[in-house]
């Protein structure tokens, strides 16, 4: 354990960040679109046993690799199917990355570098929220901060030609996982940093050191079967994964997920809070005073390009969201590590006020202001009652906060490493619980943004549960946690969007029209349909047969009879 702190203070530190990591994974019930969409494509795997073709609500679905579908079925098999078991592979890699930060940082510098190394990616906002959501991006982040650890360890002096293959080894080994997880850009992003970093700073010495031929082997050994075994079993799977859902998303707005080339500015700024300030203070001198190594290679050199790198190729891609950016955060955590130690305490005081100031200020505007900042957002599909029920959990955390940022300024004017130590310890904890605090209240939401209490409510209405034999139709909608929380695949009427593909492969499977629709309907003996509040009143008025058994702000689930 690094030094400034008693061994047993640092392992009480460690248990309190696994709590806060693990605490709030079950609490919230999963949410539109992401969790409900790789929820139900590991439920389907699990229940049908059906391991190589990933299927969404029963369509083939092919955008991602099914790496992590893969271990959430097996996670659903050992642990049963909850919302627990759907996050746990993600909250595991978020956790996962941290600790590689800060073994790799304790290697390339000193433990207590580490130490501060870890505390940054344990406590930024976007590493950790992203870790507490089911979405891909957490494990790819994983893979890819483990590519990158075992290939700096491998760039070290010294190291016998042995050892130095063994880390690349490893690092080939991430590279699949993470190609496994989420394709090609598991090349891309450590392919393009090298390059990048090699005109910058022209160092060829990192090439010399690959060991391309057994690394290479070892990452085709592990992607190839895959890719082959599904490419044979569907012939389309090769086009749509690797022109589609590569080349066309990068290269047009397909995928309607646009936004401006400063669209991820500012994600990075919100994402790296606490410690925005400190790194763009240091930034200019991390890349002007990191030494290199006698073999002439840099790692913080390196670490800025490979942050570089992936927000200037996201930034330039035509598909963009907010968790695309984070495979950087642990780069800047490596090299915030050493900053953090180098900077004085009396700065990391001014640098951390600003945060302190405007949390104690927003706890405050919560406390007296809220009814009047809710009258902007609340609207007809997102009730008042919702932001009311959210409003005490967002002034706690906002407390939390305030009162660790402001522990920290003084910690850190108080002076000397240990109360730099200790500030650091409070931002990150601080940080920690107050987002964790945040998001559990966030399932306030859930009454729009997740099927679960409309299906409660709907078996409640029809005797306690659905008739299992009746179809299930959603009418030009497609809510991705409703198949989740009923246990089983839906119907689609006049709705493809991402499932596109899949009914392509299987027309059978849904009906392209509201009128086919409707005629089969009026035929069956008992059935059920989810439609969004202005479809239903259409076919009220058109006179289609329904009850409905639940409704909310957004959605009508009724029955045939």
């Amino acid at each position: 354990m690094p030094a400034l702190l008693p061994r047993s203070a640092w392992w009480l530190i460690v248990a309190v960040v696994v709590l806060a990591w693990f605490a709030g994974i079950g609490a919230r019930k999963l949410q539109h679109p992401d969790e409900g969409r790789y929820a139900e494509i590991a439920r389907e795997m699990a229940a049908t046993g059906n391991w190589m073709t990933p299927r969404l609500n029963g369509l083939k679905y092919f955008e991602k690799p099914p790496l992590q579908y893969w271990v959430t079925a097996a996670a659903f098999d050992i642990f049963g199917v909850a919302e627990w078991t759907a996050r746990l592979a993600p909250a595991l890699a978020g956790l996962l990355t941290v600790v590689i930060v800060g073994v790799t940082a304790t290697r390339l510098d000193s433990p207590i570098v580490g130490a501060y190394a870890a505390l940054v990616q344990a406590g930024s906002v976007l590493p950790f929220a992203l870790s507490q959501l089911l979405t891909l991006d957490a494990v790819l982040t994983m893979w890819l901060t483990l590519a990158l650890c075992a290939f700096l360890l491998a760039q070290r002096d010294g190291l016998g030609h042995t050892t130095q293959r063994n880390w690349m080894l490893l690092a080939f080994l991430a590279a699949a996982g993470a190609t496994l997880t989420k394709g090609l850009v598991a090349l891309v992003i450590p392919g393009g940093t090298l390059v990048l970093y090699s005109l910058l700073t022209r160092d060829g010495g990192p090439w010399k050191r690959l060991h391309p031929g057994p690394g290479l082997a070892l990452y085709l050994l592990l992607t190839v079967p895959w890719f082959v075994a599904v490419s044979r079993a569907n012939p389309e799977f090769a086009q749509f994964f690797f022109i589609h859902e590569h080349v066309e998303r990068f290269l047009t707005t397909e995928h309607r997920r646009t936004g401006g080339w400063y669209y991820f500015i500012p994600l990075l700024v919100a994402g790296l809070l606490p410690w925005f300030l400190p790194w763009l203070w240091t930034l200019r001198r991390s890349w002007r005073d990191a030494a290199p190594m006698a073999n002439v290679f840099s790692w913080p050199k390196f670490c800025l390009v490979w942050a570089a790198f992936v927000f200037a190729f996201f930034s330039l891609s035509g598909s963009k969201l907010p968790s695309y950016i984070l495979p950087l955060f642990p780069a800047l955590a490596l090299v915030m590590g050493r900053q953090l130690l180098a900077l004085a305490s009396p700065r990391l005081a001014a640098l951390t006020l600003p945060l302190a100031l405007l949390a104690s200020v927003a706890c405050v505007g919560v406390v007296v202001g809220y009814d009047q900042l809710l009258a902007q957002f609340r609207d007809t599909s997102t009730p008042a009652s919702v932001f009311a029920a959210f409003r005490p959990w967002l002034g706690v955390a906002l407390g939390i906060l305030a009162i660790s940022h402001i522990a920290a300024v003084l910690l850190f004017h108080h002076g000397g490493e240990r109360s730099r130590t200790l500030g650091i310890v409070a931002l990150s904890l601080g940080m920690l619980g107050a987002l964790q605090t945040g998001m559990t209240g966030y399932d306030a939401f859930r009454v729009t943004r997740s099927a679960y209490d409309l299906v409660q409510t709907a078996q409640a209405a029809n005797g306690g549960a659905l008739d299992g034999a009746a179809p299930v139709f959603q009418v030009r909608t497609y809510d991705q946690t409703l198949a989740y929380y009923l246990g089983r695949t839906t119907t689609l009427v006049a709705y493809r969007d991402e499932l596109a593909l899949g009914l392509d492969m299987e027309p059978q499977k849904g009906y392209a029209t509201e009128e086919l629709w409707i005629d089969a309907w009026q035929q069956l003996p008992q059935g059920y349909a989810m439609l969004r509040p202005e479809d239903f009143d259409e076919m009220v008025l058109r006179s289609v047969p329904m009850r409905v058994l639940a409704r909310d702000p957004r959605r009508v689930f009724v029955a045939r009879r």
